[in-house]
């Protein structure tokens, strides 16, 4: 059974400026060049027939290839925890309108819609539950958060199986389709 989301994926260029902020966290689990993208929709675990159709549903979006820039750095917490760290890309505008056509073609595909609310960013690192220390982490937000990148465009729209293993994730584009020019 296919583990699915649907993704973007930021330039090489890109890619380096955000390696250049992977460090100075101890136990943080960074990701690698492989594992970069910006997510528009988790599916999940589907049977085979279902991640054709919601490909066959994916291949039909027509919209312009969203323009965004990195703007910062932010942190997911639970519980008083950092979780995740990762990188702000604005403006929201471009990948929310996105994000609600991929959600609605996985919709027509028989998934339920997406009942989270959407926040695009593109998450550099992993924490593990036994970091304890917050402190690290304060002071990474504090030095990456003037992260900033001149504008760049994300042209395809990305369909890629997550396989879990005892390293982490490992993440295969398994279809692409081109996003228009604006």
């Amino acid at each position: 059974m296919p583990r699915l989301f649907v993704a973007l994926r930021p330039p090489p260029a890109i890619r380096e400026v955000l390696f250049d902020t992977m460090d100075g966290v101890p136990a943080a689990r960074w990701q690698d060049d492989e594992q970069l993208h910006l997510t528009l929709r988790f599916i999940g675990d589907v049977d085979r027939p279902v991640a054709e159709d919601v490909a066959a549903a994916l291949a039909a979006i027509h919209t312009a290839a969203p323009v965004v820039a990195l703007g910062g750095v932010g942190r997911f917490a639970r519980r008083g925890r950092t979780e995740a760290l990762w990188a702000a890309v604005t403006p929201h505008d471009a990948l929310a309108h996105l994000h609600r056509k991929v959600d609605q073609a996985c919709v027509r595909a028989g998934l339920d819609p997406e009942r989270r609310a959407y926040l695009p960013h593109i998450t550099l690192a992993r924490l593990p539950r036994s970091l304890g220390e917050e402190r690290p982490v304060e002071a990474w937000l504090a030095r990456a958060a003037s992260l900033a990148s001149a504008p760049f465009a994300l042209p395809h729209l990305i369909l890629y199986h997550s396989a879990l293993g005892r390293g982490g994730a490992v993440y295969e584009p398994i279809a692409r389709w081109p996003l228009g020019t604006s």
